[in-house]
């Protein structure tokens, strides 16, 4: 049976000013395990350490794919990015499908940790480069997935963390400079046709800083920069962004997020 996607009314907020320069919400961690430096490989399997259930199937690892996803049925190479919204045949979770680059600059990092006292695994993209051996631009975002299963078995929370986001393509998708050409995407699939894109996402110019849809300082939720979606009972819940504001909530988590980086 196919499942749709569930959509939600977006928590009230109290908008207060300066929230583009809230600290990002990236969570420090979840880096015990590096991907040595490449161009377009995977992982083998890796374990979540809990079990996921994403849209009725139940996974409990996924293969992480330097090009900004995970993938649940095989490893994905692919670096020019395709409409997520198309049936893949590969269950994936991509907070920023492009083009990445590690053989210069930082590394890919992932693993397992805890989050809001609940076990979750992470990926880490920080401040990476892109294709080919690029990094006068640098993108740093991670994906968090947060075991929920105190709600019910299956459940978990999926996270898009971001800070600064200065390319969106790579040399060999058509790109100059990082910029142009067929350009990132961000959302998810179960491979099948059911899927989500965030605004803006496959459209050149507004996911990277200082675009209308700038992942820096969008959300769903009211924290610049961080995207939240529930997964219930194998449904994925999504909430329609709002224009970048720091709610009291987001700034307390904002603030919890900088202090544990300066400890």
């Amino acid at each position: 049976m196919r499942r749709a996607l569930r959509p939600v009314l977006l928590a009230a907020a109290l908008a207060l000013p300066g929230a583009a320069l809230a600290a990002p919400p990236i969570v420090p961690g979840f880096n015990a395990n590096s991907f040595a430096g490449n161009d377009d490989q995977s992982t083998g399997p890796v374990a979540f350490g809990f079990s996921f259930n994403f849209f009725g199937t139940t996974y409990t690892q996924a293969y992480v794919n330097n090009n900004g996803n995970i993938t649940f049925a095989n490893p994905l190479g692919t670096f020019t990015p395709f409409a997520i919204t198309n049936p893949t045949g590969n269950p994936l979770i991509a907070p920023f499908f492009a083009d990445v680059d590690t053989r210069t600059g930082n590394l890919v990092t992932y693993g397992t940790g805890t989050f809001a006292g609940h076990d979750a695994f992470g990926v880490n993209w920080p401040e990476v480069g892109y294709f080919p051996t690029s990094t006068n631009l640098l993108n740093d975002f991670q994906l968090l997935l947060v075991d929920r299963s105190d709600i019910a078995p299956g459940d978990a929370d999926i996270y898009f963390n971001y800070g600064s986001m200065q390319w969106e393509t790579g040399g060999a998708s058509g790109g100059s400079g990082g910029l142009g050409g067929t350009c990132a995407r961000v959302g998810f699939n179960n491979g099948a046709g059911t899927s989500y894109e965030v605004p803006g996402s496959g459209t050149c110019g507004a996911l990277i800083d200082g675009g209308p849809n700038q992942l820096r300082t969008a959300s769903n939720v009211g924290v610049p920069g961080q995207y939240l979606f529930q997964v219930r009972d194998g449904d994925v819940i999504t909430n329609t962004p709002e224009p970048a504001s720091l709610a009291i909530l987001g700034l307390a988590l904002a603030g919890l997020a900088a202090a544990r980086r300066r400890r």
